[in-house]
């Protein structure tokens, strides 16, 4: 090829001796991104009953949408929201509205026409006829970012769990043979079965085998959840809706390296990591799969293995991007799987607000949200990015990890290192008196911990100490 029959799409590069190499780089698709404004009834609940939910901005919804569509390096050369006062079940969209976009979809030139909202198999199907474009609906999207961003053997049977539990419900639009029908034997064998009940069984099959792989995670998981409550460390669980900076703030706190970017749903893989706090307590801190509006119900179950560090967490710091102008819709959204999950009012305590992003705020602006989390003990104003406030809310970590251990003396004879050794490493030591034939420690007991403190030590119920069991 030379230089001059050489099209756009290719890409010039040069070898050692400098002769010209061209190499053809596949374009980006040609996306166009609508948001359907749906009017809602008043009384519509949510999946976990009534609840105050903020009302959404369509332009940051658009804007969500189209940011989802950039993370799998699409071309996104429109976006618009689109007004549907009744939803059509055959195209959700009115007749005219339809005839309207595909005018648009054929001057933009488009290949992919991305709907922001739960399409069902029949009005995706028709969609694609009536435009002569791919259609994909958001939860397709979202699968597609997923798959993308899986890189642990666990995060592909989750994503691949998900993907064909969502393709078994769209066999209606996957085939065009699906009315042939497989015959049966002799005379009793019947019309036989039909290609897509076919189709079903085995997507079903593979469904079961993926399900069963993953409750061999969910069982691996719990025996490393059991070692860790041995040891035990606390866990502190990051949760936020995507892109409110979870990553950067579990890098700030453990010095890790975890993918930190502005991007949808940069982390899927959960990361741990051990840090100590600054009394000297060490804990583990988990980083999650961010949360958005409207996530499917199905790819929550699929990612309830993950997830359920979320349930076992002593500590659960919610992340929000208070620079975003939908922050308190992302809240409910986040709070609404959380309720998914199990996390019920009693857990809700143990919940710490993280209000995160004041570095992109107006001085103005960010001095009003430091003085409105001041005036509580679950919210802290922190930035990722520059560490401002994360001294404060490790602080708050630590006084609520041990606000429910107990604060005990503890006598210990000068000749038992072991013991000694055994509470440093084991209790937090707030006093130590020496005396002549031992120590005498206050030190704060995790309640975790009360079984094999009992194993090594007897309770003075007179005095509340506790001193060595001479059996």
């Amino acid at each position: 090829m030379t230089p001059e029959n050489a099209s756009s799409g290719d890409k010039d590069a040069r070898t050692k001796d400098g002769h010209a190499l061209y190499v053809t780089v596949e374009e980006p698709t040609r996306a166009i991104v609508l948001h359907p404004l749906i009017r809602r009834q008043p009384a519509e609940a949510s999946p976990c009953g009534p609840r105050a939910v903020a009302l959404r901005d369509p332009e940051a919804c658009l804007e969500e949408a189209r940011g989802l569509a950039l993370a799998i390096d699409l071309n996104v050369v429109a976006a618009q929201t689109v007004s549907v006062p009744k939803m059509r079940p055959s195209t959700l969209f009115g007749s005219g509205k339809v005839d309207e976009l595909k005018g648009t979809i054929a001057a933009r030139d488009a290949e992919l026409v991305i709907v922001d909202t739960a399409l069902s198999p029949v009005q995706q199907r028709n969609l694609e006829r009536a435009w002569d474009v791919k259609v994909l609906d958001r939860t397709g999207l979202i699968l597609e970012i997923f798959g993308l961003r899986a890189r642990t053997k666990e995060g592909r049977l989750q994503v691949d769990l998900a993907h064909l539990n969502y393709q078994k419900s769209r066999l209606v639009r996957s085939w065009t043979h699906l009315e042939r029908q497989r015959g049966g034997l002799g005379f009793v064998g019947g019309p036989g079965e039909t290609q897509i009940e076919a189709d079903r069984r085995m997507i079903q099959e593979k469904i079961t085998k993926l399900e069963r792989q993953l409750e061999t995670v969910r069982k691996t998981r719990d025996l490393h959840r059991a070692s860790r409550r041995k040891v035990p460390y606390p866990v502190v669980a990051l949760v936020g809706y995507t892109n409110a900076g979870k990553s950067t703030l579990f890098n700030r706190l453990t010095d890790a390296r975890v993918m930190a970017k502005d991007l949808l749903f940069a982390t899927l893989d959960p990361t741990m990591r051990s840090i100590e706090l600054p009394m000297g307590r060490n804990i583990i801190i988990s980083d999650t799969v961010g949360f958005i509006s409207d996530l499917p119900t199905h790819l929550v179950a699929a990612f309830r293995a993950t997830l359920e560090e979320v349930l076992e967490a002593d500590v659960i710091l919610h992340v929000r991007d208070v620079s975003h102008e939908d922050a308190q819709a992302q809240s409910d959204d986040v709070n609404t799987v959380l309720a998914m999950l199990g996390i019920d009012d009693e857990r809700r305590e143990s919940i710490i607000e993280v209000w995160n992003k004041t570095d992109l705020l107006e001085p103005a602006q960010a001095e009003i949200i430091r003085n409105q989390a001041e005036r509580s003990d679950s919210v802290f104003a922190v930035s990722a990015i520059t560490g401002e406030g994360v001294d404060a809310l490790l602080e708050a970590v630590e006084s609520r990890i041990g606000a429910h251990s107990s604060e005990v003396t503890v006598t210990v004879d000068l000749a038992d290192g072991a013991g000694l050794h055994w509470i440093y490493e084991n209790c937090e030591v707030l006093n130590r008196v020496d005396g002549e034939t031992g120590f005498q420690m206050t030190v704060r007991v995790d309640p975790a911990k009360q079984p094999i403190l009992e194993q090594r030590f007897t309770v003075d119920l007179e005095n509340t100490d506790l001193v060595r069991d001479s059996a």
